[in-house]
């Protein structure tokens, strides 16, 4: 083990020292760390959009932290060490790659995720998981949860055979909603469906449905700054604009981006 690993499980063992630790590490458990765990995760994703690898390297580091931080409560039980947390992905690690570490010949991505998958469902039958829709967590992100709902389906079968049902199944939702009056008790349940069938199109498409949202709210938020931007020029803000001038401004900051574009 490296230096500053070694240093790192030692600094945790210290916050956590039951006479002189960290009050506040003290107190913590799995299930309190989880939300600084999603955190660091998204500022991750952050720095690797923003392409900021300097920010990259240290937000690598407070997500390592988290994994070490649930190892030590664990060794603390006696239940598992960090040690085992690196060995059991490694295992795995060999275990699904027979393409490299064994004899299995497989010459694309697309026929090593086929094979990962195959092995996956295995991995679950053999612990008593008999649901291809088993070990989806329940925390993921709705959107990328749906996503990985449909893609389980996808792969026994249960799937539109093209994109144009998927696109018929879409029109029925909106159809669903659309009849129903305002303030129906079902309107909340017929909107999820509209969503869940949409993802279905973008995922028939090819794309990430959490991609496309967050690309979709990084482009609302450049323009609405830009709008903001362009009220502050004339000496005004939103909240003393209307709704007229703002989406005035804002189709004018449409165009110069599709001119900037071409």
């Amino acid at each position: 083990m490296s230096q500053p690993l070694q240093q790192l499980l030692a600094i945790m063992a210290r916050l956590r020292d039951p006479e002189n630790g960290c009050p506040w590490d003290k107190e913590q458990s799995y299930q309190t760390i989880v939300p600084y765990t999603l955190e660091e995760a998204y500022e991750v994703a952050d720095a690797i959009a923003r392409e900021d690898y300097a920010e990259l390297k240290d937000e690598l580091g407070d997500l390592l932290f988290q994994v070490v931080f649930y190892a030590q409560i664990a060794k603390e039980e006696g239940r598992f060490e960090f040690d085992d947390c690196a060995a059991a992905i490694n295992d795995k690690l060999i275990r699904r790659h027979p393409h490299v570490f064994a004899d299995m010949n497989l010459d694309s991505s697309k026929a090593v995720l086929q094979n990962w998958e195959a092995i996956k469902t295995t991995e679950r039958t053999a612990s008593g998981k008999t649901s291809v829709l088993d070990n989806i967590p329940l925390a993921m992100p709705a959107l990328s949860r749906a996503y990985k709902l449909q893609k389980r389906c996808a792969q026994v079968g249960f799937d539109w055979p093209d994109v144009e049902g998927a696109w018929d199944k879409v029109q029925e939702e909106i159809q669903e909603v659309a009849e129903l009056p305002a303030g129906a008790a079902e309107l909340e349940e017929e909107l999820g469906d509209l969503m869940f069938a949409l993802v279905n199109v973008v995922r028939k498409q090819g794309f990430d449905p959490e991609k496309v949202m967050r690309q979709a709210n990084n482009k609302f938020e450049r323009r609405f700054r830009q709008v903001e931007q362009a009220l502050l020029e004339q000496g005004s803000s939103p909240a003393q604009s209307d709704l007229a001038e703002m989406d005035g401004l804002w189709e004018r900051v449409k165009r110069q981006e599709k001119l900037g574009k071409a």
